[in-house]
């Protein structure tokens, strides 16, 4: 009896506060209208304002509305309704003094972003989609939610008159209110997946628009990784072989004239090529390293941890195998977080946990990276977090980053592995 009475009290104020919000514009519709037959007929603004009231009081709520019902549903039900609003694209000032903002050239920042806050407004699928479901929402969720309060409005109302049919009515109303009230709001939860989720031609437009940010990322880091391996070749061991070979030639030249200038000479050639090789496997084990070829993710990152500087602890489920690329991926996302924590975080101990989680979209290779470093941690655009996200992006991978200031810091790190 107790668990029914909190569920119906719960569930009366849920439903009242989807009323409150779908019916937001209804009421802006009604003040307009209310504000027209005050002025009456003979006013032409009666007829004007009214219109122009309607238009921007719907078009200025439309988005708030959404954004208060997606966040009330994913409240109550967990159901995450995307909200697939387009993103701004980065303000940026040409050699010519002129701003550029994606679709024009304005003379200053701030008429810029304007300009293209407003393009990008009225250009969202997802702004007449917003201005659907206000059309909408008040005709069905809000019809449905709204019978709680409107029975109880009905009970209060007819149990304080006299007459004994009135009272009945009151009676019956009462007892509306409270089985209905336990469900009468969860119908805004299909409206809204319904009618706030984005299309599936919007889901493959921003589908197109990721994966083409994703190739021009990829080309970038391909690029850059080509000019690094290039550099380290030619200032490490292209040096030190072209020495190695001066000496060799030199030491050629003195064989019969001075032997023992000669034989230094070869030594000190000997020393260079143990030299080079030594740079040639570490440049080889940069790009990938051979544990992580031979012996796996794991192991990879346990060898890693050995040489850190930080006390660090590695444990992980069942053997996972993925492709080469995407182990690649998370052994460097460790490495880079690693050495973050103790070059920036100032951190002496980190554990590293590498599990396979099993959910209802299907299967992920979960790595947590946590240090008791300082924290804050930040995602800044160019640095290293960053170029993580866009590394693990590539395979539909995500990160999350909970850095509190005064620490610890957590990373957590994943990628799909249906193959597992």
């Amino acid at each position: 009896m107790v668990s029914w009475v909190t569920r119906a009290f719960v569930g009366f104020a849920k439903a009242c506060a989807v009323v409150v919000v779908v019916l937001l514009v209804p009421v802006v519709w009604a003040a307009a209208v209310a504000l027209g037959v005050w002025w009456g007929p003979g006013n032409p603004w009666s007829w004007v304002a009214p219109a122009v009231l309607v238009g921007v009081g719907t078009l200025a709520l439309s988005r708030p509305v959404c954004r208060a019902i997606r966040f009330l549903v994913a409240r109550w039900t967990g159901t995450d309704v995307p909200a697939g609003y387009r993103r701004a694209e980065p303000v940026v000032r040409m050699s010519t003094g002129f701003w550029w903002n994606g679709f024009s050239y304005e003379r200053t920042r701030r008429d810029a972003l304007l300009d293209q806050r407003w393009r990008i407004r009225w250009k969202d699928p997802a702004t007449w989609r917003d201005l659907r479901f206000t059309l909408i929402a008040p005709f069905t969720a809000g019809v449905v939610s709204a019978v709680p309060p409107a029975a109880v409005a009905v009970a209060a109302l007819g149990i304080g008159r006299p007459d004994l049919p009135a009272r009945l009515v009151g009676a019956l109303a009462a007892v509306v209110a409270v089985a209905s009230a336990p469900y009468a709001w969860r119908v805004i939860g299909p409206v809204a997946v319904r009618f706030l989720g984005p299309s599936r031609t919007m889901v493959l437009t921003d589908r197109v628009d990721e994966l083409t940010a994703q190739r021009a990322d990829t080309t970038v880091a391909q690029a850059a990784e080509i000019r690094r391996i290039e550099r380290d070749l030619h200032d490490g061991a292209q040096a030190r072989l072209v020495g190695l070979g001066l000496s060799l030639a030199t030491a050629e030249k003195l064989m019969a004239t001075d032997p023992a200038q000669a034989r230094a000479l070869m030594r000190e050639a000997r020393v260079g090529a143990a030299a080079s090789l030594t740079e040639l496997r570490e440049l080889v084990r940069g790009i990938n390293p051979p544990v992580l070829n031979e012996r796996g993710l794991v192991d990879a990152v346990r060898a890693f941890a050995l040489d850190s500087p930080l006390e660090a602890t590695v444990s992980a489920g069942p053997e996972p195998r993925l492709d080469p690329p995407i182990e690649s991926a998370l052994y460097f996302g460790i490495a880079e977080l690693l050495t973050n924590a103790a070059k920036h975080a100032r951190a002496d101990r980190a554990r590293i946990s590498i599990t396979r989680d099993d959910t209802g979209t299907g299967a992920f290779l979960v790595v947590d990276v946590e240090d008791d470093g300082r924290g804050g941690a930040v995602e800044q655009d160019g640095g290293g977090l960053a170029g993580l996200r866009r590394r693990l992006t590539v395979f539909d991978g995500t990160l999350e980053i909970t850095s509190p200031a005064g620490g610890p810091t957590r990373v957590r790190m994943m990628v799909p592995c249906e193959s597992l």
